[in-house]
């Protein structure tokens, strides 16, 4: 059985803020204390690491429901299914809608509900639901969708990442720069064409030992700011240390299951959260095969689209696709990796023949 993404679509938010838009910011360190040095030059050694330049947000009247609801319409369409069809909604997410001005998350009902509303759904049986996996949500997403399909329960499913973390942000905090805002979704399905095309193999993982707490939730770093609310937070060089550690084996230990050799994979789609560690996690990837690194392997959207967690995979893996990044293209019988790291601390990764 050949279980494909048959159809992708992304929503990128229309206001693009730029790093220079921090410069007016007073950054504290975890310990409540102001960072030294100016801004300026705080912002531009942010830069250097993560890469990012700038990053878009959603506008007022939008929440995470809304901007999954446009992916969505745009994967359907692009797969040119009935929506009456799917068996399935499944939608990662971190913090659910938060309503521009509030601070209260609202997830009831589910934001997967919100969005079969939104698209005028009939179907009973095409059963709606979240999950909160971090920033691999999207792809546990997959996974769960290519699980009920192995185990006979459906042979179609949407699978949407939403998130607007603009809304979950400290802004004394300059790790508050690296997050984004954006959606995107795809359609999972079964084919008849026997071309070996589809998901070769999946790997997850959950470690909750110390690192369980590397990213959290938190009152500001400014005492006097909004005391009693709490804003995302983490522990960025232990982040970078798992990271780095961890996932190169795990993006092995799906490969390996798939049986292709490394040597055939063309692109290598890597969650966007910090550019040098998405490099220091490839370059180890290869060396696990006493390789070097192949020319032009990993597509980038993180310098000016952030980190918007559970959108990141599937939206450059939607741009690619489609040849709107530029020097990346995919063909069809192109075998490509994705994978993914967050909190909890989850790990996933899948081997995918186009």
């Amino acid at each position: 059985m050949n279980i494909i993404i048959s159809g992708t679509g992304s929503y990128i938010p229309e206001l693009t803020v730029t790093n220079e838009e921090f410069i007016k910011h007073s950054f504290y360190g975890e310990d409540g204390q102001p960072i030294k040095g100016d801004s300026a030059r705080i912002i531009e050694k942010f830069k250097s690491i993560t890469g990012i330049e700038e990053r878009r947000y959603v506008n007022k009247n939008q929440t995470s429901s809304d901007i999954g609801t446009i992916a969505a319409r745009k994967a359907i369409a692009d797969a040119g299914i009935d929506k009456e069809s799917l068996d399935g909604i499944i939608l990662a997410h971190n913090f659910g809608n938060i309503p521009h001005g509030t601070v209260q998350s609202d997830i009831l009902p589910s934001l997967a509900t919100r969005v079969k509303f939104d698209l005028q759904i009939k179907n009973p049986n095409s059963v709606a639901f979240d999950i909160l996996f971090g920033c691999p949500g999207w792809i546990q997403g997959v996974i769960l969708a290519r699980n009920y399909i192995l185990a006979g329960e459906g042979k179609r499913f949407l699978v949407i990442g939403s998130e607007t973390l603009s809304r979950a942000l400290d802004p004394f905090d300059r790790d508050s720069m690296i997050y984004a805002d954006g959606a995107a979704a795809a359609i999972i399905e079964t084919t008849e064409i026997d071309d070996n095309s589809g998901i070769l193999s999946v790997a997850a993982q959950t470690h909750a030992s110390e690192e369980a707490y590397y990213l959290y939730f938190a009152e500001s770093h400014n005492a006097s700011f909004n005391r009693g609310v709490r804003y995302i937070k983490m522990h960025g060089r232990k982040i970078y240390e798992f990271a780095l550690n961890n996932v190169p084996l795990a993006m092995k230990s799906c490969l390996d299951k798939s049986g292709i050799n490394i040597q055939e994979i063309k692109k290598v789609f890597i969650h966007q959260a910090n550019e040098k560690m998405d490099e220091a996690i490839i370059k180890r990837f290869y060396q696990l095969y006493d390789l070097p690194i192949p020319e032009n392997i990993m597509p980038m959207s993180i310098h000016k689209l952030g980190n918007s967690s559970v959108a990141t995979v599937p939206t450059l893996f939607d741009l690619v696709k489609k040849n709107q990044l530029e020097n990346h293209h995919l063909n069809k019988g192109d075998v490509v990796l994705l994978a993914s790291v967050g909190a909890g601390m989850n790990i996933n990764a899948i081997t995918y023949r186009v």
